[in-house]
C-alpha cells in the first residue's frame, strides 16, 4: 500500500537525555509541607490534530511511523503551531502540508493539555467539507501517505486504540455529531 515511504524506522542508538526535539525541563516545586522536588516538565507550545472529514463522509488520516509507540499508525494530521500562529492557520497548514486537503470550515472542538507533565496546549479541530488541492509538501524528517477512511470505520479505529490522539478524535466525532451521548 502507498508509495513505500511509510514503513518502520530502524532506530540506530538512543541517548540519556533530549535530542532537541522535545524541550525537557526540571522544574523545582515547594509542596504544601514544605518539602521540595524536582519535576521533568515537557516544554512546548500550541498543537493541533484535525479530525478531516470530506462532503462524502471520508476522514482523512495521515499513515506514518510513530517513534514513541514504534510503529507506523493510522494517525490524524497535525503539528505544531508556528509561534503566535493562530491556531486555525495552524490546523490549515497541516492539514494541507501533510494531507494536500482543505477544508471548508475549520472549528477548534476542544483544548487540553498534552499531559500532568506538560505545558503543550493540544487543540482538537474539526475539518468540514475536505477536498484534496495539492499534493502533501512533507518536511525532510516527514514520511506520510495520505488514507481516507469511512467515518464508521474510523470511529472503530479510534476505539482500537491504534493511534495516538484519541481524545481528540472523540472530541471532533462528537462535534461532527457522529457520537451521541447516552442517555
Amino acid at each position: 500500500m502507498g508509495d513505500g515511504r511509510v514503513r518502520e524506522w530502524t532506530q540506530t542508538g538512543e541517548l540519556d537525555g533530549p535530542a532537541g526535539y522535545l524541550e525537557v525541563r526540571g522544574r523545582r516545586y515547594r509542596y504544601p509541607d514544605g518539602n521540595e522536588d524536582v519535576w521533568d516538565i515537557l516544554v512546548g507550545g500550541a498543537t493541533v490534530a484535525i479530525v478531516a472529514v470530506t462532503e462524502d463522509e471520508q476522514v482523512v488520516l495521515a499513515r506514518q511511523y510513530r517513534p514513541g509507540p514504534g510503529r507506523v499508525l493510522l494517525e490524524l494530521p497535525g503539528g505544531n503551531a508556528d509561534g503566535d500562529e493562530p491556531v486555525e492557520v495552524a490546523a490549515a497548514r497541516e492539514l494541507l502540508e501533510e494531507t494536500g486537503y482543505e477544508a471548508a470550515t475549520l472549528e477548534v472542538v476542544m483544548q487540553t493539555f498534552l499531559s500532568s507533565y506538560a505545558s503543550h496546549r493540544r487543540h482538537a479541530v474539526l475539518a468540514r467539507g475536505c477536498r484534496k488541492v495539492a499534493e502533501p509538501r512533507l518536511d525532510d524528517a516527514e514520511f506520510i501517505e495520505t488514507v481516507l477512511m469511512p467515518v464508521g470505520a474510523f470511529i472503530q479505529h479510534v476505539l482500537s486504540g491504534q493511534m495516538t490522539d484519541i481524545d481528540v478524535a472523540f472530541a471532533g466525532l462528537a462535534a461532527a455529531g457522529y457520537l451521541k451521548p447516552a442517555m
